[in-house]
């Protein structure tokens, strides 16, 4: 059955309060239902791909949206939510021709600029990406996704006084933004910028979920009567947190969380992650020793012995960088390992000969 003008008129009042109270669920049937009735309405299409959006249903937007621009030729907020709706989708060729019709509609438009930057970076277009951040960040020089994405950019091609300046330019605005601190504090690590990056790479602790956390107070470097340390993986057995208990646990008397692998090795007090922390006083990743003790990477602290089972095969190793190439170097093996362009930054500026961190280890450049 048909509506009347004025149940239509009443239906589209409806969804529009719905909408704007954020009850996007509730204004979705409504407006589907009012394009159904008027489905040559480009202001009703719109408002019905812009309920899905919020709503997460992207592929169900895409129809109303890619309607209500053609419907809608000369309003941008059409060409660009269609273009977001592409992109988010994967159809980035597609979405740099939406841009296109809305820059023509509004030229030198930064957030427009920014759009663009993001689909050709997708495309892996990165330098026309980079003038496309570039234009964005001349009409607005603070405009924060434009600054950290190019910085990213300008990061892999090896702009590192480049990157460091949007990132410094995005924490103005933005100064306790954990992401971002953690963003310029691991490119100046990676710079071999220990005093700097340090600092800024504990943001890492406060991203949610970002890190296995223990439920005890943060260490800070003060004397406590039990510590515990734990690698920060969410995976106890992971590479990664085998490779960094092994490399890490050093420097500090304590007890240290580890798995099953690395268990019957470390010659110290361990504990699982299964058994009970009381009695700890506080706790502090291994990753945060560095800073928290003010290590050097030139001359960290020596590791402490291992346990030797019998009978164990001790012939010279060459490898990655892994948990096993550092067991072997910990056991005082003869231990070779090849380090690749984007090596860790615990390593230092020291990439290749002897390393400070076990006395039997040489390091290559792979």
């Amino acid at each position: 059955m048909a509506l009347s003008d004025q149940q239509l008129q009443l239906l589209a009042r409806d969804a529009m309060q719905r909408a704007q109270a954020g009850d996007f669920a509730a204004a979705e049937p409504l407006l589907a239902q009012l394009v159904a009735a008027r489905p040559n309405s480009g202001q009703a299409l719109h408002l019905l791909g812009q309920a899905r959006l919020k709503l997460g249903r992207f592929a169900e937007a895409r129809e109303p949206l890619e309607r209500a621009a053609k419907f809608l030729p000369k309003e941008i907020a059409a060409q660009v939510n269609y273009a977001g709706c592409l992109t988010v989708l994967g159809e980035h060729e597609a979405s740099l021709w939406a841009l296109g019709r809305a820059a023509q509609l509004k030229p030198g438009d930064p957030t427009i600029n920014h759009n663009r930057g993001h689909a050709l970076e997708a495309l892996g277009r990165l330098e026309e990406a980079e003038r496309a951040y570039d234009e964005a960040l001349s009409a607005d020089h603070r405009l924060m996704p434009s600054l950290i994405a190019r910085a990213g950019l300008l990061e892999a091609r090896g702009d590192w006084l480049g990157a460091l300046a949007d990132l410094d330019m995005a924490l103005t605005n933005r100064p306790d933004d954990a992401r971002l601190r953690l963003q310029r504090g691991e490119l100046l690590l990676r710079q071999g910028d220990w005093m700097r990056g340090l600092p800024d790479y504990e943001a890492r602790l406060d991203i949610p979920g970002a890190c296995y956390t223990p439920d005890l107070p943060r260490w800070q470097g003060e004397p406590v009567e039990r510590l515990l340390l734990y690698p920060e993986q969410l995976d106890i057995e992971s590479d990664a947190a085998k490779r960094d208990t092994l490399m890490l646990a050093r420097g500090v008397e304590a007890v240290v969380q580890c798995g099953e692998t690395l268990g019957g090795w470390l010659d110290g007090p361990i504990i699982r992650r299964s058994e009970s922390l009381a009695g700890f006083s506080a706790a502090a990743a291994l990753r945060s020793l560095p800073y928290l003790l003010s290590w050097s990477p030139e001359a960290p602290p020596p590791a402490p012995p291992l346990r030797e089972p019998s009978g164990s095969a001790r012939e010279p190793v060459i490898g990655e960088d892994t948990w096993q190439a550092h067991l072997a170097a910990r056991r005082g093996i003869a231990t070779t390992i090849r380090l690749s362009g984007n090596a860790d930054w615990l390593w230092g500026s020291r990439r290749s000969g002897p390393s400070p961190w076990y006395p039997a280890l040489m390091l290559e450049t792979a």
